[in-house]
């Protein structure tokens, strides 16, 4: 098939939902289809998938995660230049990820006449609401709830990034129950996979020998549970000495403040963005790995990079969490920064269960979260879709 997805951000820049378009489309191309990415000026190509881009606008520069007043003008630009790339590439199937990818699908997908999937990685409201742009059952609010149930509507099918999204949306939207199947998050398993710790990479962070390292790589926000994190690494520090924190993403100033502010400065090293391609060396530096996300409506994809890297994970307990780690998995009372320092105490307190939890993250990496199974799921779709 000839697949044009629609990606209404800055791609590739590092951080979780591009992971899911690269990776998403390279499985697809091994299975023989054609993709093409169309996606904001911003970002860089990566790995090989084809993207077109919007023109560039010089004062837009933002590539970090969360909404933008920006972002109208960007996606009208996206869909002019989407129709232009439909007109050459003759698509199959326009694949939407986002909301606003959707959106733009809708008005795309009669001027081309191919059908539109949606890929969706979480709740619009619940996305704006958790960035502070709106407030709870304010005007805002209802706009926007309006429009995600239109962008819903509009799509032939539905694919979400987690099984309780999926269940959530069903819920929520009935009338199309039948066309939302869940497609959760998956890894690619050569990229992220275990590897032996560098020590020149140890020692160029800046990272102290003898103590125990948890790792943190991703998009650094407060919906991310960025702040909550590092007040259970303040109560953990007023406990013991025996570990260091690694914290990878951006934009990480605000953070970097914050823990100077309680007194962490010495036990928290941060890295600013780190490359994808380069994320497992950075990765294998960690013996645990911690993902504080406090949105109840998106995915939580780094999860399984962690996995598959061999990294026992420590987790606010919510049912996507559950749904990626399963057993493997280290589960805190939800936004308790308290609970959340004891999970990570009780793995630091045994070294030999931790041995063989990283053993048992890789090995259900394997056996649950290959992209091989997830793209069959795909190709069902696709082909259940109208002509």
């Amino acid at each position: 098939m000839r697949i044009l997805m629609l990606a209404p951000t800055p791609y590739f820049s590092d951080r979780g939902c591009h992971v899911r378009i690269y990776e998403e489309a390279k499985a697809l191309r091994q299975r023989g289809h054609q993709v093409e990415v169309v996606a904001y000026h911003l970002g860089r190509d990566h790995g090989g998938i084809p993207v077109t881009r919007t023109p560039r606008i010089p004062w837009y520069r933002k590539t970090s995660a969360g909404p933008s007043w920006h972002k109208p003008y960007l996606d009208v630009l996206l869909f002019f230049v989407a129709l232009r790339a439909a007109r050459r590439f003759r698509p199959d199937v326009i694949h939407a990820h986002l909301h606003e990818g959707a959106f733009v699908g809708a008005f795309l997908k009669p001027l081309v006449r191919v059908p539109l999937l949606f890929d969706c990685q979480g709740s619009l409201c619940g996305e704006l609401l958790d960035h502070g742009f709106m407030r709870r059952d304010g005007m805002l609010h209802r706009v926007f709830a309006i429009v995600e149930r239109w962008i819903v509507r509009q799509a032939d099918f539905v694919v979400a990034s987690a099984t309780p999204a999926a269940e959530a949306l069903r819920r929520e939207f009935p009338e199309v129950a039948r066309r939302i199947v869940a497609v959760p998050d998956a890894v690619d398993l050569e990229v992220s996979r275990p590897m032996t710790r560098e020590a020149a990479l140890f020692d160029k962070l800046g990272l102290p020998a003898g103590k125990r390292v948890i790792v943190y790589l991703g998009a650094m926000t407060g919906y991310q549970g960025m702040g909550v994190l590092l007040d259970a690494l303040k109560i953990l520090a007023a406990q013991r000495n025996d570990f260091h924190a690694l914290l990878m993403g951006y934009p990480e100033a605000e953070y970097v403040g914050y823990a100077a502010g309680l007194g962490l400065a010495d036990r928290v090293t941060f890295t600013g963005r780190v490359d994808y391609a380069e994320s497992p060396r950075y990765l294998a530096l960690g013996d645990i790995a911690v993902s504080p996300k406090l949105s109840a409506t998106e995915a939580n994809g780094k999860l399984l990079n962690y996995l598959a890297c061999g990294l026992p994970c420590v987790v606010f307990d919510t049912p996507v969490n559950r749904e990626l780690l399963g057993e493997t998995g280290s589960y805190a009372a939800f936004g308790d920064a308290g609970d959340f320092a004891g999970r990570l105490a009780e793995l630091l307190d045994d070294a030999g269960d931790l041995t063989e939890r990283a053993r048992a993250a890789r090995d259900y990496a394997v056996a649950h979260h290959s992209w091989a199974a997830r793209v069959e799921v795909l190709e069902r779709v696709y082909a259940e879709m109208p002509d």
